[in-house]
């Protein structure tokens, strides 16, 4: 991996920034993003900044893009300002988002008309890890695709998972992987609620839990933000609650597609909706738990 190696990332919000930041690391990396602040961060990071995405997009080997959901993919390509057009062939869009699979053979299709290829490639880890190279990484895409993005992929995942060598693999991967995160997370709320109800120090339990067979990965990370989200100004943002809408909108699209009864899952995407009916779909999903339990009971610390 040289600097003669060029990636574009569109978006340095919380994702965006630190995977530009690692990858400017050892890759000569190309950047832009609506707000102007985000602009600054980046260049203090190494970034080459642009005033529009089609700039930016100019004669990069990769384009990495984390978009919000499959309407965002294609207005980013192929929209009035899309970028698809710009880019030289042979280049490579690598998608980090969860989009679902249904988006996915169009925009392969459109992107073949310009000579470019996409590597289906969801992500998860959180903005820490994204900045530190620690990302799991599922991969769908053809070989030669994958070894275009492999300086991209290499420097950003501790975990790297070729799933299959079609684009939508990643993509159905991410899917079951998110059912597990959706269910969870609000596993964890309604754990930490009832620990409440029952007058016990929520922090002790938390401690107590992550020691056991109880434990997960989204009790351990989410589980100290659910015991912010009383507070005045709520757990730090992380990752949105609304996300969770969309991605359980996407779990429950595929399970009725393949006639599969998932009834733990359809509740804790109801949790989800509720959560952004009562105003809470730009809060840190750990405020799940409000949903749950409105409230706060005890009046100690946890």
């Amino acid at each position: 991996m040289t600097s003669n190696y060029t990636v574009t990332v569109l978006g340095l919000g919380a994702m965006g920034l630190p995977m530009a930041t690692r990858l400017a690391s050892q890759l000569t990396v190309h950047g832009f993003d609506i707000a102007e602040p985000r602009l600054r961060l980046a260049e203090e990071s190494g970034v080459k900044t642009f005033a529009s995405a089609r700039d930016a997009a100019q004669d990069t080997d990769a384009l990495l893009l984390a978009v919000r959901n499959s309407e965002q993919l294609d207005d980013v390509l192929f929209g009035g300002n899309g970028v698809a057009s710009v880019l030289k062939p042979g280049a490579v869009v690598i998608l980090t988002s969860t989009v679902g699979t249904e988006a996915i053979p169009s925009t392969v299709a459109r992107l073949a008309e310009f000579g470019v290829g996409l590597v289906d490639a969801p992500l998860s880890g959180g903005p820490k890890r994204a900045g530190e190279g620690d990302l799991l990484i599922v991969v769908g895409a053809e070989p030669a695709a994958r070894e275009s993005a492999r300086p991209v992929l290499e420097l950003l995942a501790s975990t790297l998972t070729v799933v299959g060598d079609k684009p939508g693999d990643g993509q159905a991967l991410k899917t079951v992987n998110q059912l597990l995160c959706g269910i969870h997370i609000a596993a964890a709320a309604e754990a930490m609620a009832l620990a409440d109800a029952l007058g016990l120090d929520q922090a002790k339990t938390l401690a107590a839990l992550e020691a056991g067979a109880a434990g997960s990965f989204m009790l351990s990370n989410r589980g100290p933000r659910i015991l912010e989200a009383y507070t005045e100004e709520g757990a730090e943002v992380l990752s949105r609650l609304d996300i969770f809408v969309k991605d359980m909108g996407i779990v429950g699209k595929a399970t009725r597609s393949a006639g599969l009864a998932t009834p733990v899952a359809a509740a804790a995407e109801q949790l989800y909706l509720l959560g952004q009916a009562h105003g809470l779909a730009a809060a840190d999903d750990s405020a799940v738990i409000k949903v749950v339990a409105p409230t706060k009971r005890t009046s100690g610390e946890g």
